[in-house]
């Protein structure tokens, strides 16, 4: 991305940027290696740290992965009449299975994402409570059939360190690609308890947790390791992109010819702009998410990014007209507000 594609209006210094994406790298890395690496003291991040939440921007969450738990996530697109559109994405926002409410710029749709921890639940969702809303007018669920792991998670902020900070600082793992065990994840009411806990805050300390679930400090620990590996836990950020110099953020659904599905979703993982692209089903077969400094930056995204590839046959671009809800959080205005 280039400097000109991003107003100046972020709110984050250089030093907040290098927190910012060694939280992306690590979620949980401790703040005294964090300043070690930086070349200040464990203080001076965790006063930074504070200041980004405080502000509402930023948020740390664990998030579970329902693959390797035996089930798979959704991309669902709702439609609804423009006057009941605000009152379906507040309802949707409730839901627990749900993220990612946004309002798209037509005034009258909705998507959100679903993680359905059981078949039950999933079958509940799509089947029952969503179509028999009065607000919902038709209703389009993708399945989530392959994500394209980026070249660097967004909003890139690598290149404010030096190749000896980026290596102490390690490699962010990936859940992109992670088709899971053999067999589903079986997970106890304490390792419940303690992905309920890291829903809130993701660097909720292990004692803090070992207090509320009866463990030891160091069999969460533990387990919290077993869980990242075996993929069903991981940690994601979410961000209130206006403060950081972001105003447009756009769903993209695109058509690809079969053959041309996997290059066309990997050299879009490659752009700058994406936060998401997955191979999908439905009527399209691809979609992604992407974050842009302006209107004329989101053009020149799809007129010159997307317009150099060759396998795209079709494509819809849906600009966010408001978001209510993250990954974990909601939005009051252009700032976090609140953890669900």
């Amino acid at each position: 991305m280039q400097p000109e594609d991003v107003q100046e209006s972020s709110l984050l210094d250089v030093l907040d940027k290098q927190i910012v994406h060694a939280l992306v790298t690590d979620a949980r890395i401790a703040f005294a290696k964090l300043g070690t690496i930086l070349g200040v003291s464990e203080q001076t991040v965790a006063r930074r740290y504070r200041s980004l939440r405080q502000r509402g921007i930023l948020h740390v969450s664990g998030q579970v992965n329902a693959v390797p738990l035996g089930h798979a996530r959704w991309v669902i697109r709702l439609r609804s009449t423009p006057d009941k559109a605000v009152r379906l994405a507040e309802s949707l926002a409730r839901f627990p299975d749900l993220s990612w409410i946004t309002l798209l710029s037509t005034g009258s749709e909705v998507t959100c994402v679903s993680r359905p921890r059981s078949v039950e639940r999933r079958d509940k969702l799509l089947l029952h409570t969503l179509p028999k809303a009065s607000q919902v007018t038709g209703l389009i669920a993708h399945e989530v059939m392959h994500r394209f792991p980026l070249d660097e998670e967004w909003p890139h902020y690598s290149h404010l360190f030096t190749e000896a900070q980026l290596r102490e600082l390690g490699q962010r793992g990936t859940t992109a690609d992670y088709l899971g065990p053999e067999a589903p994840v079986e997970l106890s009411a304490q390792d419940e308890a303690m992905l309920a806990i890291l829903g809130r805050d993701g660097r909720a300390p292990y004692a803090q947790i070992a207090a509320e679930i009866d463990w030891t400090a160091t069999r969460v620990a533990r387990r919290m390791a077993e869980l990242v590996e075996s993929g069903v836990l991981y940690f994601d950020l979410d961000f209130a992109i206006e403060r950081m110099g972001y105003a447009v953020r756009a769903a993209l659904w695109l058509r690809t010819r079969p053959a041309d599905l996997e290059a066309t979703g990997a050299a879009i993982a490659a752009h700058p702009e994406t936060v998401f692209v997955a191979a999908t089903t439905g009527p399209t077969n691809l979609m992604a998410s992407i974050m842009c400094g302006d209107t004329a930056h989101l053009y020149r995204y799809v007129t010159q990014r997307l317009g150099a590839l060759d396998g795209i046959t079709d494509i819809e671009v849906t600009p966010a007209l408001r978001v209510f809800k993250q990954a974990q959080t909601l939005l009051d205005s252009d700032r976090i507000s609140l953890v669900r």
